[in-house]
């Protein structure tokens, strides 16, 4: 980038003619499947770490209860998403109602989150390849970052088009699971984990008493985390004010339907006990079944690893429009938001992808769930609350979906949200340490190197500088 490039000014003709995003690639069906692809992968792995913490019976609760948080961030989002249709997501809704630090500290805890997931994801893909080949490790990991970035990098319509093909397979290889272990179901599994007698109110349905609740909370998250991704895909929609609320209300209610499919089935055959520390617990539950080399449970864990690709796939997708719209706006390094010939944020693709790839080297999958909840966490209370400023200040926007319950709705999603942070210093504390020290790090930078740029505008004169901008492209 030149100098020259440099002093055009943030949303300037000049600047913008290299940041540019490919407009009406994606309707509400498409945008539906990137949501339950951003998160599918929570069924295949990860969250049954929170039946060994809990029990069967304290998963269960901590599920409802994520859930309910879920559902109502989900309402929030479809409404301010249909407002506020930027690339940008909840950076964008909470910088137009709290200013330059809200937005950042927003954007920062999304970026935190959809940096650290696909880390996660990676060491679980790893788990599944070393099912099928035997291999696993730092190459397996680097492999898929390399290859799926490439994709990338052709373009957002065909990314999404292979995006949408890869979750087919995982929401596939889930129905095949779920004919595979309703006949072996059996109650009786779910509660073959025995009460801790060191801990205060512990029983059969509660073997960890409501402490265990509270530590499982994270892991409940890993059924629906990055579903809110979603409105990162606004300016790629062809319609955002109507597909925008469609196609994340219809992800959330799949997900919910795929999130007790997985809760009552895999441990319903292969124990509580047992499935709390599989580490492919679908592969593993069908394998109770039918046998150590099923091909059903061959099936699976072949078709079944398009589910971890899927997320891992379109989080990518995810963090690249964020650290996109960041940025342009003058909060990160110009480089980041430089787009391509087919309209994709280089640098912005790469740059994260590295820094997860050296977070993935610790292969502490369920430690690098615990740093993603701990951003996720702060993102939702944010969100939530730029939600309820928006209602109070402005009442007059244009709202093509207003969220059932409003207010009330709003004030479910941050209550729910704080108790999730506070869970994430029972299980790990290194990694709430680890992600209070990164949170950390990034807000610091905030402060020293851009809060006294990004200030010299309001919130409604960077959004139209941006637009104006983009309406002169076109």
């Amino acid at each position: 980038m030149s100098n020259h490039e440099e002093s055009s000014g943030i949303g300037s003709k000049e600047f913008m003619e290299h940041r540019q995003l490919k407009k009406g690639v994606a309707g509400w069906m498409l945008l539906a499947t990137l949501g339950v692809s951003y998160v599918i992968s929570g069924d295949y792995a990860g969250w049954n770490f929170g039946i060994g913490t809990a029990g069967w019976g304290g998963m269960l609760i901590a599920t409802i209860a994520m859930g309910l948080m879920y559902f109502t961030l989900v309402l929030v989002l479809a409404e301010l998403s249909a407002a506020i249709p930027t690339a940008g997501g909840g950076y964008s809704f909470a910088r137009r109602v709290m200013g330059p630090v809200g937005g950042f500290a927003t954007g920062l805890a999304v970026l935190l989150e959809y940096v650290i997931a696909p880390a996660a994801i990676v060491i679980f893909i790893g788990n599944y390849v070393e099912a099928l080949t035997g291999l696993n490790g730092p190459m397996v990991y680097a492999v898929f970052y390399i290859v799926f970035i490439g994709v990338h990098l052709v373009g957002a319509g065909e990314a999404m088009k292979t995006m949408m093909v890869i979750t087919a397979f995982a929401v596939v290889a889930i129905i095949v699971t779920a004919i595979g272990l309703l006949p072996h179901f059996e109650a009786a599994n779910l509660f073959d984990i025995a009460p801790n007698p060191e801990v205060i109110g512990s029983t059969t349905f509660l073997p960890e008493g409501w402490v265990g609740v509270w530590a499982a909370l994270p892991f409940a998250m890993w059924l629906f985390l990055a579903v809110e991704g979603v409105p990162l895909a606004a300016e790629e929609a062809k319609d955002p004010a109507k597909d925008l609320p469609r196609g994340i209300i219809v992800a959330m209610v799949f997900l919910l339907v795929s999130a007790g499919v997985v809760l009552f089935l895999v441990p319903g055959v292969a124990g509580a006990s047992a499935a709390g520390g599989y580490g492919a617990p679908l592969v593993d539950a069908l394998r109770v079944a039918y046998g150590e080399n099923s091909m059903l449970a061959n099936f699976v864990n072949v078709v079944g690893l398009s589910g971890l690709i899927a997320s891992f796939f379109s989080i990518v997708y995810g963090y690249s429009r964020l650290v996109f719209a960041l940025s342009r706006a003058g909060y990160l390094p110009a480089s980041l938001s430089l787009t391509t010939k087919t309209k994709v944020p280089l640098w912005g693709l790469i740059v994260p992808g590295i820094v997860g790839f050296i977070a993935s080297l610790t292969g502490e999958g369920d430690m690098m769930i615990q740093i993603a909840v701990f951003g996720a966490t702060i993102s939702y209370a944010l969100q939530a609350y730029s939600f309820i400023l928006l209602r109070r200040k402005e009442p007059d926007l244009h709202r093509p979906y207003r969220a059932p319950g409003g207010v009330v709705t709003a004030w479910i999603t941050i209550v729910l949200a704080l108790i999730a942070l506070t869970s994430c210093f029972v299980y790990d504390i290194r990694a709430a340490f680890w992600a209070m020290g990164l949170y950390a790090v990034g807000m610091a930078y905030f402060f020293v190197f851009k809060h006294k740029e990004v200030s010299k505008h309001s919130a409604a004169e960077e959004f139209s500088a941006i637009q104006q901008a983009e309406n002169e492209l076109d």
